[in-house]
């Protein structure tokens, strides 16, 4: 973690001053090679650099003071132009400062590789349309966890040989090591084993505080994909662990790599404040750059034990013995008992507070505000047993009925009461009716309000204007998450396009056109903050590996690379890939996990591109008609066994009519041949169930109706 208080929620801006302890020259053992800000060489065409998949929103923020709308064309790898249409002015776009017209080419539903979107003489950089667009950076975010594993030698078997390195902080010289670890002056006058886990961001500290949200996010993850019926893709053998080909699903077998670091940080029984979490453990002076972990030598320090991260480990630990109990019952036993000791002790100790001040040698995670992790860890444990006092703690919380605990900004470490809203309007427990339907009802709510912010910026992007601080890519994601979950409890289409074109922000459709993971786009961040992926300043070590989500855009400029750099510069391109901008540029675990939740969910796919077959029954009834022209209402009827995902009907007339508009459906014609799609938002059908959509069109001489529909090439009654 960089040496600054962690000001990674907007509450937090005006709360810390940098000092001169900051200065990043005393850390860095080479000079800071220079970056220049990405928006020199971007395209003012930008695009999800990776591409989009056939069934999902594709769109495309032209950077230009054209006021009228402009003509994009699609082209495939030959250059042969398979779509056109015209972009929308939005004007200016305050957070980016920049004016922006957007182009929709979500109509065209071909897959392949090199295409480039051309506007106005400006071309997007190449990218893909395909189906398994997001199977390979499922893979990587995930893995990004196993890279920053403490205690465990990263083997070049699975990580390549650029990677692979020995295991830090066990004792091995030099390093003082995390088997015996004594407490700060004052805190504890024993030794504690917390080896294991994860190393937090780009230094060598781990905190209980950051690593219980991770770790829900990952156990949540692989729990979401359950109820889908899509865990398969998170199963065993499916990562790239040391663990792989035991029985357990490889998601979890890297969760449980830092949920045993957590349970470590338990205060022992008989010693004060017994079931308490310490709060932190990290070096006691800050290490320099670059450093890989068995190379530090610094003294490591446990920091007193506090509410917030005590609470983390009672949620992340009753979490964990729900999902983990069909793979490991006793290990499920072991972690609602650490879970019901967390909980007891937080509430014998309700106001023990790390002090924003502890941030020599690691990041303080300060937080005086622990009601919404008392909320949370009191869904988990509901949850997880559907005991009457955990339901008490849940009712009578402030949090369970307060319209901000989905706040402006999203969820994060210091603020998780949405974290116990999405457990509690998931995961089936005895909450009575109506009071399950309020919480569903605050989700989609939450969710509602992101897709009206997105759908005022040029960039879609879910956060507000000041919302670019300290961390607001992971900011981006965990909205994405909520997304998600909104589309999960209703089913509505227009919840799943939020989740990508958030994906599409994160991956290049941007203010800069930059991708802020590395390894994917063609202007992707490859000198994030960090000790050993340290290429930018030796060119011996590696960039950070592919998967790697950067902070990204911080309008607080809290570095001095960034104080130099990035003057001036409009919130949403207050961003620089360079090694020593670490309030911009670093990467940290409560980044990536929400990275990896929504790879997993975008991944997912019912098909190869093209939608399912299905069973079904169309009825065409003309509605009106008059001299060359009608209008007529087709209804399509699911009467296959399981819902149809994505739906295309065609047909074709038998007159020679000509359709000349549409709605509930996009419908294009060749010659008497017509094919409708769906139009997103009512991509589903039900079994049973029945789309209907409507047509205009011509006719000359009679106008009989088709008698011939097959819906996703199966032929209907």
């Amino acid at each position: 973690m960089p040496p600054t208080p962690l000001l990674r929620h907007p509450r937090r801006l005006a709360a810390s001053l940098l000092t001169g302890s900051l200065l990043v020259g005393g850390l860095l053992t080479t000079p800071t090679a220079a970056a220049a800000p990405s928006t020199a060489a971007a395209t003012a065409v930008r695009v999800n650099q990776v591409g989009y998949l056939p069934d999902g929103p594709k769109r495309a923020t032209v950077v230009t003071t054209a006021t009228q709308s402009l003509t994009w064309q699609l082209r495939d790898a030959s250059g042969t132009v398979v779509a056109s249409g015209a972009t929308v002015p939005r004007g200016a776009d305050t957070p980016s400062g920049q004016s922006v017209q957007v182009a929709d080419f979500s109509s065209y539903r071909g897959s392949g590789s090199g295409y480039v979107l051309a506007v106005d003489g400006s071309g997007s950089v190449p990218f893909d349309i395909r189906a398994n667009l997001y199977d390979g950076l499922r893979t990587d975010a995930m893995a990004f966890f196993h890279h920053q594993r403490s205690g465990i030698p990263i083997d070049a078997s699975l990580v390549g040989s650029a990677y692979a390195r020995p295991a830090g902080h066990l004792g091995v010289a030099p390093n003082k090591g995390d088997t015996s670890v004594p407490c700060q002056a004052g805190v504890c006058d024993y030794t504690q084993d917390v080896r294991g886990g994860w190393y937090d961001a780009g230094d060598h500290g781990k905190y209980v505080v950051n690593g219980g949200i991770s770790t829900w996010l990952m156990v949540n993850s692989f729990e979401r994909a359950e109820r889908a019926g899509t865990d398969a893709a998170l199963g065993d053998s499916t990562l790239r662990v040391p663990e792989r080909g035991n029985g357990v699903p490889d998601v979890l077998d890297e969760a449980r790599w830092e949920l045993d670091f957590l349970m470590r940080m338990q205060v022992p029984e008989g010693k004060p404040y017994a079931g308490m979490a310490f709060h932190k453990i990290h070096d006691a002076a800050w290490t320099g750059m670059p450093m890989r972990p068995e190379q530090d030598a610094q003294p490591r320090e446990l920091h007193r034990p506090s509410t917030a991260a005590t609470l983390n480990l009672a949620a992340a630990a009753a979490q964990c013995a729900r999902v983990f109990r069909p793979y490991d019952a006793a290990y499920a036993d072991r972690c609602l008992s650490v879970a019901r000791r967390a909980w007891t002790a937080a509430r014998a100790n309700p106001a023990m507070y790390a002090p924003d001040s502890d941030s020599t040698g690691g990041g303080a995670y300060g937080d005086t505000q622990v009601t919404d992790e008392f909320y949370w860890a009191a869904a988990e444990l509901y949850a997880t047993t559907g005991e009457s006092g955990y339901r008490d703690a849940v009712t009578g919380s402030s949090w369970h009925t307060s319209p901000t605990a989905f706040s402006a900004y999203g969820f994060g470490w210091a603020d998780t009461a949405a974290l116990g809203r999405l457990t509690l309007a998931t995961v089936p427990s005895g909450l009575p009716a109506a009071d399950r339907d309020r919480v569903r009802s605050s989700v989609t709510a939450a969710a509602d309000g992101y897709l009206s912010r997105m759908a005022a910026q040029g960039y879609a992007v879910p956060v507000p204007a000041d919302g670019y601080f300290w961390g607001s890519n992971g900011e981006v994601a965990g909205d994405a998450i909520v997304l998600a979950v909104a589309g999960e409890l209703t089913g509505n289409e227009r919840y799943r396009t939020g989740v990508l074109e958030t994906m599409d922000y994160l991956l290049g459709r941007n203010a800069l056109g930059q991708s802020y993971i590395s390894g994917y786009g063609e202007t992707s961040s490859q000198n994030q903050h960090h000790r050993f992926w340290a290429h930018q300043l030796d060119a011996s070590l590696p960039h950070p590996p592919a998967g790697s989500l950067a902070g990204g855009p911080n309008s607080g400029l809290q570095d001095p690379v960034a104080e130099e750099k990035l003057a001036g510069c409009a919130p949403a391109a207050c961003y620089i890939d360079d090694i020593g901008s670490y309030s911009t540029n670093e990467v940290a675990v409560n980044w990536n996990a929400p990275l990896a939740w929504l790879a997993a969910y975008a991944a997912e796919r019912t098909s190869t591109g093209e939608p399912p077959t299905a069973a079904c029954a169309v009825t065409y009834k003309t509605d009106s008609v008059w001299s060359g022209g009608f209008t007529a209402t087709v209804s399509v009827k699911n009467t296959g066994p399981a819902s149809v995902e994505g739906w295309k009907l065609s047909w074709s007339y038998p007159a020679g009519q000509r359709v000349t508009n549409a709605w509930n459906a996009t419908v294009t014609q060749s010659g008497t041949a017509v094919v409708a799609r769906d139009a997103d938002w009512n991509r589903t059908i039900a079994s049973g169930a029945t789309a209907s959509f409507g047509v205009q069109g011509t006719y000359a001489g009679t106008n009989p109706s088709p008698t011939a529909f097959a819906l996703n090439g199966n032929a209907c009654t």
